[in-house]
This record gives structure tokens, sequence and C-alpha cells, in this order.
């Protein structure tokens, strides 16, 4: 069975400043995606980063994780927290599949 969870800081008076969401899950899959989203006030989804299961942590821009694959823990961690990071952040769990599994075999991780 697959399982996320999280907690859900307040992060609107953190101007400038940096901020650590936290995320634990469960799954019995081998090779799985982490992401993390956050959801604007209109309701709408916004990709934020995703973390592969056999590479080490990922960055996009102010957003950075620390994975833990031992502890099946994520932390999103936000850097230089503008207005617009004040939002709903959702963490989620997605199993590889085959073909992404065979591709991944083949590839080598940026440096």
């Amino acid at each position: 069975a697959q399982k996320v969870t999280q907690d859900q800081p307040d992060i609107s008076s953190q101007v400038e400043q940096s901020v650590t969401l936290n995320c634990q899950y469960e799954t019995s899959w081998r090779y799985y995606y982490l992401f993390w989203y956050k959801q604007l006030p209109s309701g709408q989804m916004t990709y934020l980063i995703q973390q592969y299961s056999e590479y080490s942590n990922a960055r996009n821009g102010r957003y950075s994780v620390n994975f833990q694959k031992a502890d099946k823990s994520i932390s999103l961690i936000i850097s230089s927290l503008q207005l617009e990071d004040s939002a709903k952040y959702f963490c989620a769990l997605s199993e590889l599949t085959v073909l992404e599994v065979i591709g991944k075999a083949v590839q080598k991780p940026r440096a």
C-alpha cells in the first residue's frame, strides 16, 4: 500500500526567509517519483519539483529537496520566500512505468 503524510506550516509571514515542509511516505514500489505541488488560491495546482527514488537531492530554482530514502521522507525547502509562495503545498508519489524504469537504467543522473 502507498501512503503520503505531510505537515502544513504557515509560511505567509516569513518573507525573504526559507522554510522546510516535511513529507513522510510509505510504498512497496521499488522505483518511484516523489513530487511537490502548490495549490494557488484559485485552486490551480502548480508543479514545483520532482525526485526520482534512485537519484540524489533534486533542485529547481528556489526549490530543493532533502530526500531520505531510508527514512522514507522528503522535505521541500523553499528559499527566499515571496508573497506568492503563500499557498497550500502537496507531496505526491507515483510509480514508474516499465518503460520509464528501462529508460532510467540507461541514463546517468546529471551532476
